[in-house]
Order: C-alpha cells, then structure tokens, then sequence
C-alpha cells in the first residue's frame, strides 16, 4: 500500500507552525484550518492536526456545518473524537456569544487604569516582555485585543505594519499601546520611547491616533501619556 506523505507541525519551520503565526501576526492572519488546529492540539500517527482540520473542513464543508454539527457528528470524522469534538463546540461557543454581545456589554477604556484591569493580570504573568494594542472604536469601547510581538521590545521588531494591520481592518478610531517589563519596573527605556514615537507617527499619518502606551511591571502600571512621554 502506498504510505501518504506527510509532516507533523513540530518538523515545520517555526514561522509555519499555527501556535507561532498566531502569537506574531494575530488569528486573523491564520488559515481556517490552522485555527482548528490549535484548537485541537494534537493529530494522530499518521497525520498532523493541521490534516485532521483540514479534513474536518472537507467533510462538513464550511466552518457553519462544523458550528451546527453534533458533538457525535464531529466525533466520527477520523482524528477527532469526543474529546477534541467537545473542545471544537466549546471554543465555537465562545465565538458565537462574543458575536452576541451587544455594544453595552464591550468595555471602555477611560484612563490608564482600565488598561490594567483589563491587560495587567496577564502581562504581570508574562516571563518575556508581550506588545498588544487594544484596538478602541469611536466611544472607546474595546473591538478587540492583539498581540503584535512577543521578545525584547525594540524600533526594527515592533514594526507599524503588524501593529496597525487589524486596526485598519477593524476599522479603528485608536489604539492604546501595553507591553510588560518582567523586571518588574514599570519605567520605559529609551527602546520603548523611540517605538512609541515611531507608532504615533504612523498613526497620524493612518488617521488612527496612539492614545497612550502603558507600561506593565510588577503589579504597576506607568501611563506614558500621564507622564508627558508622547
């Protein structure tokens, strides 16, 4: 019998690998399958889970099939099981309430402090430094949240491409900067002064304004637009 030809995600170059895309260029940049992927985690013997995915896709059809399919459904399809089926209808669930919310039930950012309640719990936690944006509409409720690089924050690695690539396509009024210092001081270094500097330069010319860029360390927060740094 002729054996199929195939690659596990771990024998893939670290750019190609759905855990690692999504971490440096957002969900939105990923592949309906590489979603489904991650969510499953692991494929069989034979097959990654990005061919389980994409097998699951080919058998239901589109990701609507896959949301109204039973848990018994998704589970005969090969590689799938109960298990995985569960964990597909749960991360499916999560999305189909997200959509539901209404504009009331978005939070609002009103000063600094929103943004450590909303980020600072899991930045604090982070043992690298993490740069998300916050993306904000025109009553600067929050659309969504990015990470837009994870390592030592600097002007050649934070590039205004990928920090405004789904502010644009959210179609943004703003965004807030927030990255962490897992030294745990909050104090911005001349790196984060001159990306700040960069991002709200680029931001003026793509009429979407950098409201503030907060700075996350030992269960502390330093606002850089309360101190005057931008």
């Amino acid at each position: 019998m002729t054996q199929r030809y195939h690659i596990a995600i771990k024998d893939l170059p670290a750019d190609e690998r759905p855990r690692e895309r999504l971490a440096r260029y957002g969900p939105g940049m990923l592949s309906t399958a590489e979603l489904l992927a991650i969510i499953l985690r692991t494929g069989t013997r034979q097959e990654s889970a990005i061919h389980v995915a994409q097998r699951l896709l080919g058998d239901l059809g589109t990701v609507r099939e896959i949301v109204t399919a039973g848990v018994d459904q998704l589970s005969r399809v090969r590689g799938i099981g109960p298990a995985k089926a569960i964990e597909i209808k749960a991360a499916l669930e999560l999305g189909r309430r997200l959509l539901s919310l209404s504009s009331d039930d978005l939070p609002v950012v009103r000063d600094p402090a929103d943004v450590m309640r909303l980020l600072g719990g899991e930045l604090s936690q982070e043992v690298q430094e993490h740069f998300k944006v916050v993306l904000l509409d025109s009553k600067n409720q929050v659309r969504k949240v990015v990470t837009a690089t994870i390592g030592t924050l600097n002007a050649s690695l934070v590039h205004p491409r990928e920090v405004f690539r789904q502010a644009i396509t959210s179609a943004c009024n703003s965004v807030i900067l927030a990255h962490n210092h897992p030294s745990g001081d909050p104090t911005p270094s001349r790196e984060d002064l001159a990306v700040t500097k960069q991002l709200s330069e680029a931001g003026a010319i793509l009429g979407i304004e950098v409201l503030d860029h907060v700075i996350v360390g030992g269960g502390r927060y330093l606002s850089m637009k309360q101190r005057g740094l931008m």
